[in-house]
């Protein structure tokens, strides 16, 4: 293991987290979180030797993109966006500083848009919503290496 941070004998049992966070505050803003998204990733693989697959790649885009247009589109204000590395899973987490919780409405073909939340808690593996002081933060994880069955989220069948 690389232990990081090494201080006067001192060693750190586990490596720093990786991780990497933006504010957006328009909407344009959203195909720059789309490409944080690629950049970070390609430098998880690359510097830190992590798998991630193209489905991976395309699901956390996806996540993120649904998750910050969210934001923007309901919360005045600018939006903080976190993407951590954490045991073979990138953490997405999105706070905005509106109170409402987003409303999970149930699958519905004939629905004409408000598919985002629907879309997102279908490819990742967990789907958290905390309220905060202020605001709320949105939190979905997305395993990085593919499942061998193919199941989309990267759920193991139990």
């Amino acid at each position: 293991m690389d232990l990081h941070g090494r201080d006067e004998g001192h060693e750190l049992l586990v490596d720093p987290p990786v991780a990497v966070s933006a504010v957006f505050e328009g909407s344009e803003d959203i195909a720059e979180a789309r490409n944080l998204v690629r950049t970070f990733l390609t430098s998880v693989q690359a510097e830190h030797g992590l798998p991630v697959s193209n489905r991976a790649m395309g699901m956390v885009q996806l996540a993120v993109s649904e998750l910050v247009t969210n934001a923007r589109k309901y919360a005045p204000g600018p939006c903080l966006l976190i993407l951590e590395v954490e045991d073979g899973a990138v953490q997405v987490t999105v706070w905005d500083s509106s109170t409402a919780l987003p409303l999970v409405l149930p699958p519905d073909p004939m629905r004409v848009g408000q598919h985002g939340l629907e879309i997102v808690m279908a490819v990742c593996q967990s789907f958290t919503i905390q309220r905060e002081p202020v605001g709320k933060r949105v939190s979905v994880s997305i395993v990085l290496a593919d499942d061998p069955g193919g199941d989309v989220a990267g759920r193991k069948a139990m």
